[in-house]
């Protein structure tokens, strides 16, 4: 039998102590997807049209506005009432928007940015990496990157891709500069320095709103949230340092039959001195 290619060990029985702020003992962080415009549409030059999620069947062929405005609604709504419940309990996220998204509408990384939310990379289009060609893989970062700078002021230093990275991702982020971190990474409740000044965080599909899709977990928005917060209520229990992500939306956390589960999260943790509800988290383990 051939070896596999990856530890299945990670930290092992003793995680380390990661030393959070305030002496918490769980870093909690909330990511805003941004990927609205960045969607694949014919009207955009793409070969096909998104078919994923909450309008699930493809439109071969020909333009398809219901996906389009499905989209557009977290663009020109979900992205005010997100940022205003974050304003509510003084609690920062991080956007990792589309450059693409970005590019045709500058406000969704300008605003998050106003509020001082943090706004990283999320690919160009909304796809997966993996079997991409290199030099098209090392366009997208560098247009990734142009279109949140021009947008924001800012450099981005984050980057994940959906759902899966090619086997170049992370060395063509470091290859590029200026990132020091990629969440492309789901197999641990930890972070780990990957190579001096380069972090990898773990992110969640489950604690994540994209589960209200057809077929899937959540229904109300008390689903998710209870979800949410069972997990934060175990991972607190442990009495072990940990990291969990909580994922969200803008076309989906951001509809008013849902808004009130991020509303009723942050409630709950955003003044919790075992909490740390941080944007800067991959800043802070390179400090470490």
């Amino acid at each position: 039998m051939p070896p596999l290619s990856r530890s299945t060990l990670g930290y092992g029985e003793n995680p380390p102590d990661m030393a959070w702020p305030g002496g918490a003992k769980l870093a909690l962080s909330f990511v805003v997807n941004v990927e609205e415009g960045a969607e694949m549409n014919r009207n955009s030059g793409d070969e096909r049209n998104e078919s994923r999620f909450e309008a699930n069947e493809e439109v071969v062929g020909h333009p398809d506005p219901c996906m389009e405005t499905h989209f557009d609604y977290g663009a020109k709504v979900g992205l005010w009432r997100i940022l205003d419940v974050f304003d509510r309990h003084n609690a920062k996220a991080t956007f990792s928007s589309c450059g693409r998204a970005v590019a045709h509408g500058p406000h969704l990384a300008a605003a998050p940015h106003a509020r001082g939310h943090e706004v990283s990379c999320h690919g160009w289009r909304w796809e997966r990496h993996a079997g991409m060609a290199e030099d098209a893989e090392r366009a997208v970062i560098a247009g990734t990157v142009r279109a949140i700078r021009d947008a924001t002021g800012e450099a981005p230093v984050g980057w994940h891709t959906r759902s899966a990275p090619s086997v170049n991702t992370r060395r063509l982020l470091r290859e590029h500069g200026g990132f020091i971190y990629d969440s492309d990474d789901y197999g641990d409740e930890l972070p780990r320095l990957h190579e001096p000044g380069h972090v990898i965080l773990p992110y969640c599909f489950d604690t994540n709103d994209m589960r209200f899709a057809p077929g899937q977990a959540f229904v109300m928005g008390s689903d998710f949230s209870r979800y949410c917060l069972d997990a934060v209520d175990w991972l607190l229990a442990e009495k072990r340092c940990r990291m969990l992500s909580i994922g969200l939306h803008l076309r989906m956390i951001g509809r008013p039959g849902r808004i009130g589960a991020l509303d009723a999260i942050l409630a709950r943790v955003a003044r919790d001195p075992r909490i740390w509800v941080g944007r800067d988290i991959a800043a802070h383990v390179l400090a470490g």
